[in-house]
This record gives structure tokens, sequence and C-alpha cells, in this order.
């Protein structure tokens, strides 16, 4: 299948009703795609999931209904900056903080 004026080349005057003109059925600069060998499926085609993508598949379903939030652990947090006895251990921290940014520059 040929493919001509891809990209406005001389020799052929596109028609144009205005900005966004589109190609119309019936018209002659109308594109029809076609397909090739048939258009036919085989009785063989078939499609299969590998058992990698199957359990992908059930461990997203499973994620999906799970809280985005674990509202106990907030609460827990939230009664020990109230009463004063939450500690922030910065040693851990400062730790994490290092692994995050060693992790982006290898």
């Amino acid at each position: 299948m040929a493919i001509n004026n891809i990209n406005g080349t001389p020799g052929h005057q596109s028609p144009r009703t205005g900005e966004g003109s589109r190609a119309q059925p019936g018209r002659k600069d109308a594109v029809t795609p076609q397909i090739q060998g048939g258009g036919a499926s085989s009785a063989a085609d078939s499609v299969s999931l590998t058992d990698t993508a199957a359990r992908l598949r059930k461990l997203e379903s499973t994620l999906s209904e799970l809280p985005e939030v674990n509202s106990e652990r907030v609460a827990d947090i939230q009664r020990a900056i109230a009463d004063g006895s939450y500690q922030i251990n910065v040693g851990k921290i400062a730790d994490k903080l290092l692994d995050f940014e060693a992790a982006f520059s290898k």
C-alpha cells in the first residue's frame, strides 16, 4: 500500500475547508485503512497470561482493597504528640535519608 503526501510534499494540494478539517467518507482524499492478509484471524491465535502476570493482577486487586492511610497508626501518633511522649529518632531519619540518596546516585 503506497502512502502519498505524508508531510505535504509539493504536487498535491489538499483541500481545506477551514482549520481542523478532516477527511470525509466518500471523498477522494479520504484514507481508508486496509487489512492485509485476508483480515480474518486464525483459529490458532491465542493469548495466555504467565503465572507472574496472574499473580501481579491478584496483588493489584488485593492492594486496591487496602486503605491508603493506616488510621490506627495515625491516631497513635496524634495521641503521642498530644501527650508529649512522641520521640523522634534523628539518627534513624538521617540514615534513611542517606540510603534514599545513595539509591538514586547509582
